[in-house]
């Protein structure tokens, strides 16, 4: 038995199942009080107002700020590397113009999914 227990992947293996048996031992499940989903629904009818007027007024513009600074400054160094080289490379400007057109038009639907 000691000679088995010098490999490091046994010791490990052992322990792995050790922890395990430990974890199934000391589960204990655990149960909320009451209705969990109505509290959410009220909470979220009571706060969809604010939080709608800060994500479009606020979290979306920032994202848009954010993704058309990339997107520039991704188009110029791509413009560069094609005067260095003479190949221009579309895919990571391409990208960043994708996410901002996305996020630029997200305010108009993602309400209607959520």
């Amino acid at each position: 038995m000691i000679r088995v227990l010098k490999d490091k992947r046994i010791k490990v293996l052992f322990v792995m199942i050790f922890l395990l048996l430990m974890f199934v031992i000391f589960m204990k499940p655990c149960y909320a009080a009451g209705d969990v989903s109505g509290a959410i629904e009220s909470a979220w009818g009571s706060a969809k107002g604010q939080i709608k007027s800060v994500v479009n007024n606020v979290v979306f513009p920032v994202i848009d700020l954010v993704l058309a600074v990339f997107f520039f400054v991704k188009l110029g160094t791509a413009y560069f590397d094609y005067r260095k080289q003479g190949q221009f490379e579309w895919t990571a400007p391409a990208i960043l113009f994708a996410c901002l057109c996305f996020t630029l038009t997200a305010p108009n639907y993602i309400w209607t999914i959520l």
